[in-house]
């Protein structure tokens, strides 16, 4: 016989858990690659906008990634803001063959501040119709520019390309880094672009067209400038489209306090817009029967996959052993272990997408230590500002 204090914390295990996988099935389901639109002419020009904070060791391989882009070479340019930077990053940009735009200020500093500077620049400039973000530890696909201008010639005004992992095989942690984006990014994006919703910005590879900044113009100054961008454009009807052919991969970190601050500065910006922006967001979404606002709303709320694990092994835990001694029906038994299955087919598309082979599988068995250091990470003291993260490179 159901006992009622056992059922009402059993309830509050389970609430979160079922909407919170229902959401996850529902978008594993519909993660099959989209199809790619035709590419158009080449006439579109760019600005590649690389922020770039102390990023002497990457920069270099950053500007020549970019230099074997497939599109005309007079129609892109490749801009590197070197913010409040005291190595050689302005000098290597620059030897590189990248156009360098030096900035300083003690006050307004991080990557928010960066990249208004430099989409300033070019709008007044007026001779890139759109600009991309890259950041400086990454490497990109010849296809980026192509991925973007078919959009924009198609009628969108923001566009968001896959975000990988460069490093994903050094070791188990970037492995790792590599199957959970692949289920963030890739997977859900996939998902978006077929529900014609908005993927979001993820701040690397992410491209806007100069009409769009001119309507709503960058004013993103968070820790997570680029969630917080992609939500104003919801709010405004617009949504982020996805190019599942082009990539940018970058540089993950590997070792553990280097990746402990870098997931702290994340998170708690991420926290910032859960308390700006969730009521907005779906107050939009009823006004303006705006079914990308709800999902915006829906994926800030959902947390991070490690405390969503956290959540579901909790209630299979608490309900079995409720069970077992006849504290509870079956039914919670079953409920926990059809979450326990979402997620992980959740996690095992996200593996198949992550192309990290067998040793990411492996890797998998890993995972609950992932988990518990995550949650040891978020109990140390919050970033508050855009400081460079320490690289295998560096």
């Amino acid at each position: 016989m159901n006992h009622p204090l056992a059922v009402g914390f059993l309830l509050l295990l389970a609430v979160p858990a079922l909407m919170t996988c229902l959401y996850l099935l529902v978008l594993t389901l519909l993660s099959a690659a989209t199809r790619r639109p035709t590419e158009g002419g080449q006439q579109l020009r760019f600005d590649i906008v690389v922020p770039a904070h102390n990023e002497a060791a990457v920069i270099t391989r950053c500007v020549r990634s970019l230099q074997q882009l497939n599109w005309p070479r007079d129609s892109f340019r490749i801009l590197v803001i070197a913010d409040n930077c005291n190595d050689r990053t302005a000098a290597l940009a620059h030897a590189a063959g990248a156009h360098v735009i030096e900035r300083e200020h003690a006050a307004m500093r991080g990557k928010g501040y960066a990249l208004e500077h430099a989409f300033r620049l070019s709008g007044d400039e007026a001779w890139a119709d759109a600009v991309v973000v890259v950041d400086a530890d990454s490497e990109v696909s010849s296809n980026l520019l192509a991925a973007c201008a078919t959009r924009i010639e198609s009628g969108a005004h923001a566009v968001q390309v896959h975000y990988g992992v460069l490093d994903a095989q050094a070791s188990w942690r970037t492995r790792l880094m590599a199957i959970a984006l692949g289920a963030f990014h890739r997977l859900r994006s996939r998902a978006r672009e077929r529900l014609k919703l908005s993927c979001g910005l993820r701040g690397n590879g992410w491209c806007v067209s100069h009409a769009l900044l001119a309507h709503v113009p960058y004013r993103a100054f968070s820790l997570a400038e680029d969630i917080e961008y992609g939500i104003e454009l919801g709010l405004v009807g617009l949504r982020v489209h996805y190019a599942d052919e082009a990539w940018v991969n970058a540089e993950m970190v590997s070792d553990s306090t280097a990746a402990g601050t870098q997931r702290r500065r994340w998170e708690s910006g991420r926290m910032q817009l859960i308390k700006m922006r969730t009521r907005v967001l779906f107050l939009g979404a009823w006004h303006q029967r705006s079914a990308v606002n709800l999902d915006l709303a829906i994926d800030l709320l959902i947390p991070p996959l490690a405390y969503v694990a956290v959540n579901v092994a909790g209630l299979a835990v608490f309900a079995a052993l409720l069970f077992a001694r006849d504290l509870v029906a079956i039914e919670w038994l079953w409920l926990s272990v059809g979450c326990v299955g979402v997620l992980a087919a959740y996690v095992l598309r996200g593996w198949q997408l992550s192309g990290v082979g067998a040793q990411g599988l492996l890797d998998l068995a890993r995972a609950p230590l992932f988990v518990l250091w995550k949650l040891w990470v978020m109990l140390q003291p919050t970033e508050t500002e855009w400081v460079r993260t320490r690289r295998r490179t560096s």
